[in-house]
């Protein structure tokens, strides 16, 4: 039994301004000298980024249906202990409180917010949008705080509130609602995070600005907040029932300790933390490497991995490294295993909107004005550096690009009937899929067993 004092920040719907309660919570409660622990629950990758900023530690995602309802509390111990024991863990929902995955293959709201916080037997704080209402209010939490008896609604934050009358009302109405009312935040459209195609900018891309952003959020919670409030309710959660999750537990290590180089850096911030502590488990020395600014791979990469962002952002100055787009190349040339996750796919084709990438895939992609979004439960079709075929696995889509298909690359995934998605070509892997290895961690260790068994093949060659 475990006891990590914990809640969740829902709302009634998407864009109620969850990750900026949320965000500002973590910051606040920083700010006092707390260890703060965050988690988002869903896929999402630039959410954690502005949680990291503010915590200080990495940002843990929490999706059942990537990684299955049993690995959901470990997951959390793993993010709320590591490095060190955090005080209090904030997990930031997606978009309304019981909205979850659209496919046939589950029930209704799986993978919703509601149920990360059965999982978690964890308190629900609530983040309305009071912009455009005043007594409904008490009618619309009434409803959420009874949908579901086995979610517990413990408290609201107003959000957008246009003034202190407006505010009085709002909490008149909400206390026949028999829900505490926790803090008002007043309309700061000032301290509004900055979207575009895909959404939110992910923060490594603003750096200072949003380090300001994070920042400022902390103190406007902070003064609007009940803090103590709301640390009384993350201590009302009962202690888990599980242990944390082992990523050592996972995989055995392959011999050799093979270099594996993992991207980084602006163009490339979508990740999940498990993906690299698997790799490293698994028997790897993990070297994380830059496209926009490093020469070259790291001497002695025996693989690369290459994950989502957006490379369609950054699509001249990665054009412009032509050394490392060569280096890329002779590295799968050579044989070393590559894996390529969506914007991976993008940078190793051989054109991104016309400006010339890395060449490995012959393949031209291009930015469209169609987003293409959603789980997918996915088989392997082809044998390959991550999977023997048939190998299922669960994952999602998110992107505005489209491929080319390339002659001679067979397919990597396939989840409908109309046919196989992604490209196999030798040593490497290219799809537009994103995979949470926590939930297939065999991935990882088929992967580094690959790297390693070339780069001995290698050495023998010599």
């Amino acid at each position: 039994m475990t006891a990590i004092p914990r809640l969740v920040i829902a709302a009634p719907s998407s864009n109620a301004g969850k990750t900026s309660v949320a965000t500002g919570l973590v910051a606040a409660l920083t700010a006092r000298g707390l260890t703060v622990s965050p988690h988002k629950v869903g896929p999402d990758y630039i959410d954690p980024g502005y949680h990291a900023l503010a915590a200080g530690r990495p940002g843990r995602n929490l999706d059942p249906w990537l990684v299955g309802e049993e690995r959901i509390a470990p997951l959390f111990l793993r993010g709320a202990l590591h490095p060190r024991p955090a005080d209090v863990a904030v997990v930031e929902g997606v978009m309304g409180l019981f909205d979850g995955a659209s496919h046939p293959s589950v029930e209704p709201g799986f993978s919703s917010t509601a149920h990360v916080a059965r999982l978690l037997q964890a308190p629900v704080v609530l983040v309305v949008d009071g912009s455009a209402q005043a007594r409904s209010v008490a009618a619309l939490v009434h409803g959420f705080a009874t949908f579901d008896p086995e979610v517990r609604l413990g408290g609201v934050v107003l959000n957008r509130v246009g003034s202190d009358r407006h505010e009085a009302i709002l909490r008149e109405a909400l206390a026949a609602a028999g829900v505490p009312v926790l803090g008002a935040v007043r309309r700061l459209e000032q301290l509004a995070t900055p979207s575009r195609h895909l959404g939110l900018i992910p923060a490594a891309e603003r750096s200072g600005e949003a380090l300001a952003t994070v920042r400022g959020l902390g103190e406007v919670v902070g003064a609007a907040v009940d803090l103590d409030a709301v640390l009384a309710l993350a201590r009302s959660a009962p202690p888990l029932d599980a242990a944390p999750w082992d990523p050592a537990a996972e995989v055995a290590p392959a011999p050799g300790r093979p270099r594996i180089a993992v991207a980084g850096g602006p163009a490339f911030t979508f990740g999940y933390a498990e993906t690299t502590e698997l790799l490293e488990a698994a028997g790897a020395e993990v070297v994380v490497v830059d496209p926009l600014r490093d020469g070259l791979l790291p001497p002695g990469t025996a693989g690369l991995v290459v994950g989502g962002g957006f490379p369609e952002v950054h699509a001249a100055a990665l054009s412009a490294n032509a050394s490392l787009r060569a280096d890329v190349a002779a590295l799968a040339a050579r044989g070393a295993p590559v894996a390529a996750e969506c914007a991976g796919l993008l940078y190793l084709g051989r054109e991104l909107d016309g400006l010339p990438m890395c060449g490995v895939l012959d393949v031209a992609t291009a930015m469209s004005p169609r987003l293409t979004l959603g789980y997918r439960a996915a088989v392997a079709v082809t044998d390959s550096v991550l999977a023997p075929a048939g190998t299922r696995v669960r994952g999602h889509e998110f992107h505005r690009t489209h491929a080319d298909p390339p002659a001679g690359a067979a397919g990597a995934w396939q989840w409908s009937a109309a046919g196989a998605e992604g490209f196999v070509a030798g040593s490497v892997h290219a799809s537009y899929l994103h995979l949470h290895w926590a939930g297939s961690p065999q991935l990882a260790a088929r992967f580094v067993a690959e790297c390693a068994r070339r780069s001995e093949a290698v050495r023998a060659h010599r």
